[in-house]
């Protein structure tokens, strides 16, 4: 079952579909041939004598542009072509090799390539559309805590989950030091001193969880909270590590469900921390 929305497939579809559009108006202007009667050593398509020069190149313009916007369209659908001695490539973002000598790629690759790319993608909207309208309650990652939700989103929505957590991991800690004043510290050290029990030392204001100290809901809320956020900022390390550390040359990408899963532990924690009272051991000074 696809694992992009319905909206996404359908804006790549118009996509492509302007591109096929634009690729045919330059078509008209153009020579087509094949890799046979190119023997291999020629280009696939050459200008036809006669053609007004910068109208040729407006249309190749426009042909590059749509290109570029709809290039992902065949990583989203898996639908390479084999060239022999070069391996997988995408006609869709290289249709202008057929200009060029020993032209990997015809005119009919580009055709049937995008023909097969629309197929696919309207399997997949359908795919996605069933999922939508199935009776299994969904969830709108849109309507997490604001910084976890605007650290995450641009990543997001281009579906680069493992980004889009580590960013938000991030964005909530810098926040937090923002507001707390101390960017003196690391990552780790600064949740340990800021959610550890015990009065704030100077310079060291702390979170704390509101409310009498007799109270047994507080003193749950107080003992779970560092270990809470301790182990949510141990897992965003890990996460920049894994991101970050080019020599694991990892491909391996989070799903959509578990990077949501990420973000609503880290949403989760931050609706806890707004609940917290900032204390610095200044406010306790004598004359203050």
């Amino acid at each position: 079952m696809s694992q992009y929305g319905v909206g996404y497939l359908q804006r790549l579809r118009t996509a492509v579909e302007k591109f096929e559009r634009a690729f045919n108006a330059w078509m008209s202007t153009q020579v087509e041939s094949d890799h046979m009667s190119a023997r291999g050593l020629f280009p696939t398509v050459w200008t036809k004598e006669g053609q007004d020069r910068n109208e040729v190149q407006r249309l190749e313009l426009a042909v590059a542009e749509a290109a570029g916007v709809a290039a992902s369209a065949v990583s989203v659908t898996g639908a390479y072509i084999a060239i022999a001695g070069i391996g997988a490539i995408d006609p869709i973002s290289n249709w202008s090799f057929m200009s060029a000598p020993k032209a990997p790629i015809a005119p009919r690759d580009i055709r049937t390539t995008t023909a097969n790319v629309k197929g696919r993608l309207d399997a997949m909207i359908v795919d996605a559309e069933s999922r939508t309208d199935s009776d299994l309650p969904t969830f709108a990652p849109a309507q997490f805590h604001p910084v976890v939700w605007s650290g995450a989103s641009a990543h997001w929505t281009t579906h680069q989950y493992r980004v889009a957590v580590r960013e938000a991991a991030e964005g909530l800690t810098v926040h937090w030091k923002e507001r707390l004043g101390r960017n003196d510290v690391d990552d780790t050290v600064f949740w340990q001193q800021t959610l550890s029990p015990g009065a704030p030392e100077p310079g060291k204001p702390k979170l704390t969880w509101p409310g009498a100290l007799d109270d047994k809901t507080v003193k749950s809320m107080r003992g779970g909270l560092e270990p809470l956020a301790k182990a949510l900022n141990l897992l965003a390390t890990g996460l920049n590590l894994t991101v970050r550390n080019v020599t694991t040359h990892t491909r391996t990408e989070l799903s959509e469900q578990e990077a949501m899963e990420r973000l609503a532990a880290y949403s989760y924690l931050a609706r806890l921390l707004d609940r917290c009272e900032p204390s610095s051991a200044d406010e306790d000074q004598p004359g203050e």
